[in-house]
C-alpha cells in the first residue's frame, strides 16, 4: 500500500516503489506524449470526458498558486491507441483575464492538448514530478470512474505548462495498457 501522505515527487523512487522499467521512458518523457503515443499506434484519438467549471483540490492549487477551493477550467480525458486507453488526463487551467491558453483550450474538443502546448515555443514546461497512485487518490478514482477497476495502484506525473505566471497543470495517469505500446 502508498502511504496516506505520499506526495508528488521529482525522482521516480518514492518509498521503496519504482515503476516497471518499460513505464519509466514515458513517465520520464519530457515531449509530447501524444506524438509518443502516435508513433506507436495505427489510429490515436482523444476522448473528452468532461470540460467543466470546478473547484481546484489542495494538491493542485498549491502547484499553481492559488487558494484550495478555487474554481477553474478543468478538463479530463482519455488518449486511446488503436481505441484502448492508455492514459488518463486531467488538467487544470485558473480563470483569469486574458489567460494565454483560454480560447484555445476551449476549442480542443476531441483534440489534445499537447497539439496545442509543444506547438507554441513560447509555452515552457516545467518540471515533471511524479507519484504512485492508490484507490485513495482522486485522480485514481477519477481514472477508475471513468474506466472501471484498475490495478491496486497507477504511476501518474504531472507538470505545469505556461508563459510567465499563467499557466496550467496537467495530471497524467498512465494506464497498464500503454506497456503494450
Amino acid at each position: 500500500m502508498i502511504p496516506a501522505r505520499a506526495a508528488w515527487r521529482s525522482a521516480l523512487l518514492q518509498r521503496g516503489r519504482a515503476p516497471a522499467p518499460a513505464l519509466r521512458p514515458w513517465l520520464e518523457e519530457r515531449g509530447s506524449l501524444t506524438a509518443r503515443i502516435r508513433a506507436r499506434c495505427d489510429r490515436f484519438r482523444v476522448q473528452c470526458l468532461r470540460q467543466c467549471l470546478a473547484p481546484i483540490g489542495s494538491e493542485e492549487a498549491a502547484c499553481l498558486g492559488l487558494p484550495a477551493g478555487t474554481r477553474v477550467w478543468m478538463r479530463e480525458v482519455l488518449l486511446l491507441a488503436d481505441e484502448v486507453p492508455v492514459v488518463f488526463a486531467h488538467t487544470v487551467m485558473p480563470l483569469a483575464p486574458r489567460h494565454p491558453f483560454d480560447q484555445r483550450f476551449f476549442a480542443l474538443g476531441q483534440r489534445s492538448l499537447g497539439s496545442l502546448l509543444f506547438s507554441d515555443p513560447r509555452i515552457a514546461r516545467g518540471r515533471l514530478e511524479f507519484r504512485a497512485l492508490d484507490r485513495r487518490h482522486r485522480l485514481y478514482r477519477s481514472a477508475e470512474a471513468a474506466l472501471g477497476p484498475q490495478p491496486g495502484w497507477l504511476w501518474a506525473r504531472r507538470s505545469r505548462f505556461g508563459r510567465g505566471a499563467k499557466g496550467l497543470l496537467v495530471n497524467e495517469v498512465f494506464l497498464p495498457a500503454v506497456l503494450s505500446l
